[in-house]
């Protein structure tokens, strides 16, 4: 008679181990040496919830935002902070400065915070608060998503709404409900997945384009975005899932420059309005001061900053917004492993940063430039 019955374990002919579902130990894992439990992001936010002020924040936050993208609202959208959180305290005392101010230009500009958490990397490098939050290469993911969600909430009760790039399809499911705007990066814009993503997440979402300059990318992905979807994820529980979206209209492009120079020209804005208006897609651009628009040079985002300002000032179409990079101190430093003592308290350790006295100045020239622009309006 056969022998219907399953052995726990047979040896396979190449010498390796087959489990009960047939499957070879010598096919599977290869190169992963190590699995270790993730926290679900139910049991995250369970942990750290959502209070009346932040809920306030970030529903306020997101309408206002979308009301600057659709041309109902004529403030100017601003996200300003660090490259790259990587002390969560210098970047709470980042955002006390911020409120503050924001407080004192709310009439004309809507400043969001920028707080990213995920730093996507060319080649190798530290890949932010979530991924390394000691600083020291000892991954401790559960503690960098405790931390990340904690600040996102302090900083939220001061009323100030934040904004965060988005580079891991899963890490959405922990602090997306704190976050009034989003981001895809220029190395992830042509990610099908994030397209996805995209489609699914409750705030507006700006897409930049490639790091070749290509604004068609970005283009195709706010439509892509658009549109609805059905693909794996996980659930608040953490467990494999099928996402169905409905689509996000509120998705926009990000002119952040490229490898072969800026493009935040009055030319390259006409001509990516046009890209929008073909595809029958809102036009809206936001510029990106720093990246290639700046050179990678930290100092000369104040240069593109007050340009713009001046073409704000003169009623340019299609100019929605502005990103900068900043922080407490100017410039950036380097981080070896395992010595974040040894840092400087408030520079940057990932892309460099205008300092907050500077900060300061550029907001309130951009403060100035809806003025002027509202008086130009004014006498049409």
């Amino acid at each position: 008679m056969p022998n219907n019955s399953i052995p726990s374990a047979v040896t396979s002919d190449d010498g390796g181990l087959v489990d009960p579902t047939g499957r070879s130990a010598a096919l599977d894992n290869l190169r992963t040496s190590r699995v270790s439990p993730l926290l679900s992001p139910a049991l995250l936010r369970a942990e750290h919830p959502i209070t009346p002020a932040v809920a306030k924040a970030v529903t306020i936050g997101r309408r206002d935002t979308v009301e600057i993208l659709d041309g109902r609202d004529d403030r100017l959208l601003v996200v300003v902070g660090p490259c790259s959180v990587h002390d969560p305290d210098a970047a709470l005392h980042y955002a006390r400065l911020l409120s503050e101010h924001a407080e004192r230009i709310r009439d004309e500009v809507c400043v969001v915070m920028r707080v990213y958490f995920e730093k996507p990397r060319t080649t190798l490098g530290w890949k932010g608060l979530i991924n390394d939050p000691d600083l020291d290469g000892t991954y401790a993911v559960n503690k960098g998503l405790r931390l990340a969600r904690q600040l996102l909430l302090d900083i939220s009760e001061l009323g100030l709404p934040v904004g965060s790039e988005f580079l891991d399809p899963i890490t959405p499911q922990y602090i997306a409900d704190t976050v009034t705007w989003g981001s895809i990066g220029a190395r992830t814009a042509a990610s099908q997945v994030h397209r996805q993503l995209c489609s699914a997440l409750s705030m507006p979402v700006g897409i930049k384009n490639s790091t070749e300059g290509d604004v068609q990318v970005a283009v195709d992905a706010v439509r892509a975005a658009a549109a609805s979807h059905v693909f794996p994820g996980v659930n608040a529980d953490g467990l494999a899932a099928l996402v169905t979206t409905s689509g996000n209209p509120d998705c926009h492009v990000i002119l952040r420059g490229g490898s072969k120079g800026p493009n935040y020209d009055a030319e390259t804005v006409a001509d990516t309005l046009a890209r929008l208006r073909k595809a029958g897609l809102p036009e809206r651009v936001i510029v990106d001061a720093s990246h290639g628009n700046s050179r990678k040079d930290h100092v000369r985002q104040a240069a593109v900053v007050r340009e713009l300002a001046e073409r704000i000032a003169a009623d340019e179409p299609g100019l929605t917004g502005l990103m900068m990079e900043s922080f407490l101190e100017a410039g950036r430093q380097d981080l070896t492993l395992g010595k974040k003592d040894e840092l400087d308290y408030g520079r940057s350790i990932t892309d460099a940063c205008l300092d907050w006295p500077t900060t300061a100045e550029l907001l309130d020239d951009l403060a100035a430039a809806v003025r002027a622009r509202r008086r130009r309006r004014g006498n049409r």
